[in-house]
């Protein structure tokens, strides 16, 4: 572990943290999406960020990282149990309320955290996200791309991850799809990445496989109203997985909120490209210094 990842108990569970900045900044507490540790947040996105000045807090939900882990397949937890873990682990970093920041399934999170604990959340942004999040069905938004489709009604291959070599490639392979079509492929970041989240997982298998299983509970959507929050919508021109019409449909769903359009951006990671813009707005839009 790094000298600043420290193990924090939380709702039950262990949580590998990792802060950046002053703990007297305004605290941003990021929350990646499904089979993402928190490396996935770059180091170098969250110095920009703690620049701010900000203090910005990246984590290892469960089964990711150091965090703790269940067995592979068979995931002891739910969706709502990530909402309570994130409450958790507020309350252990000694916060009052953060501005929540959520991609993916760290979306749906974040969406949770902002109707059922709204005292705990001073602003919201949400990337990569659908309304009432990942797991419920929206038949009104488009579907995912054809290839990604594809996709899911393949029979995945075996993967050993146990073999560093065989785990690199598959996830490089993983995210390659769901990357922007418009630019080329990072793939050197993305195996630096893929070589950071193998040295560093308890158990990969289980993180590369109990997210996809989680029960997502009650569907949420047409509560969207209810979010105070101030809301930042983040989503990629080119999301394949959720096409932007779910960036769309999400800000249109909560009172006020802002949509920022990724240009050249599928389901991923903000990369470098849109890092001007998208620090530049994050920084705006949490510099309430009394959260």
């Amino acid at each position: 572990m790094s000298s600043n990842e420290k193990l924090l108990t939380a709702n039950g569970v262990e949580l590998c943290t990792e802060t950046f900045g002053d703990p007297g900044d305004p605290a941003v507490l990021l929350i990646h999406g499904a089979a993402h540790s928190m490396v996935n947040w770059p180091e170098a996105l969250c110095r920009r960020l703690a620049d701010g000045p900000r203090f910005v807090v990246r984590y290892d939900g469960r089964d990711a990282g150091r965090s703790t882990s269940s067995e592979a397949g068979a995931p002891a937890y739910a969706l709502r149990d990530l909402v309570d873990d994130a409450v958790g682990l507020i309350d252990a970093l000694g916060l009052a309320a953060v501005h929540v920041v959520g991609m993916s399934q760290g979306a749906a999170v974040g969406q949770l955290l902002a109707l059922d604990h709204p005292q705990r959340v001073a602003t919201l942004t949400l990337a990569s996200g659908t309304p009432g999040g990942p797991g419920h069905w929206n038949p009104d938004l488009p579907p995912p791309a054809p290839e990604i489709q594809a996709l899911f009604e393949e029979e995945p291959t075996p993967v050993d991850w146990s073999d560093r070599a065989a785990a690199v490639d598959a996830i490089v392979e993983g995210e390659r799809p769901y990357a922007a079509q418009s630019v080329p492929f990072d793939e050197a970041a993305v195996r630096e990445s893929a070589a950071l989240t193998f040295d560093r997982a308890v158990d990969l298998a289980a993180q590369m496989t109990n997210p996809f299983l989680l029960d997502a509970g009650e569907p949420w959507g047409d509560r969207l109203h209810r979010i105070g929050a101030p809301t930042l919508v983040l989503h990629g021109t080119e999301d394949p997985m959720f096409p932007f019409g779910h960036g769309e449909a999400l800000a249109a769903a909560i009172p006020g909120a802002r949509l920022l359009p990724m240009e050249r951006t599928g389901h991923e990671t903000a990369p470098p490209r849109v890092w001007d813009e998208v620090v530049a707005a994050v920084l705006a839009h949490t510099a309430d210094r009394t959260a």
